[in-house]
């Protein structure tokens, strides 16, 4: 696995919590970014969560964290992950469909997902420190430390390197410099 030695698996930062059953269109963006095919993520940040959570993208800073329940991201799009990745964001939920998953690592967002009961260990404002590499969880404002299923080692390079363009890029730059595949 290629390292960035920038690159930071534990964030820091304020919890935004979510329900169970968000939906990508309406609930991560409004539709109208989706079918209007918006990709670049100035045009998508204003709009990140405004139907979830009014002025999100005001409030939010480098190293906070998305905290969701079940079935988050709910739509196979990734519109609102590139969003989520330019800011800086990282995402912890109790379950989320496998193609939201994939567009969300595909887009370079930290995620964990299969967080047993997560919603319950912390609230919006709560200070969390999550690393992404092992699975810890701790909220310093209610003092809980958890243990979930960390990134697979698999789909750590990909989220390193930016996700799959990034990806796509460091394969090709490898090829052309006669590197490993």
């Amino acid at each position: 696995m290629t390292t960035n030695s920038e690159f930071q698996w534990v964030l820091k930062g304020r919890c935004y919590k979510l329900g169970h059953d968000v939906w990508h269109a309406g609930g991560v963006v409004p539709n109208w970014i989706i079918t209007g095919r918006h990709f670049d993520p100035q045009e998508i940040i204003p709009h990140l969560f405004e139907e979830t959570d009014p002025g999100f993208h005001t409030r939010c800073k480098p190293g906070d964290i998305i905290v969701t329940g079940k079935n988050f991201g709910m739509g196979p799009k990734m519109n609102g992950y590139i969003a989520m990745q330019a800011l800086g964001l990282g995402l912890v939920c109790e379950s989320m469909p496998f193609l939201a998953y994939r567009a969300a690592i595909g887009c370079g967002v930290r995620v964990l997902t299969d967080c047993v009961n997560v919603s319950e260990f912390c609230e919006t404002g709560d200070e969390l420190e999550i690393n992404f590499r092992d699975g810890f969880f701790i909220n310093h404002t209610k003092d809980i430390r958890r243990e979930y299923p960390p990134l697979p080692d698999a789909l750590m390079e990909i989220v390193e390197l930016g996700g799959n363009a990034g990806w796509l890029k460091h394969w090709q730059a490898q090829q052309q410099a006669g590197g490993p595949a």
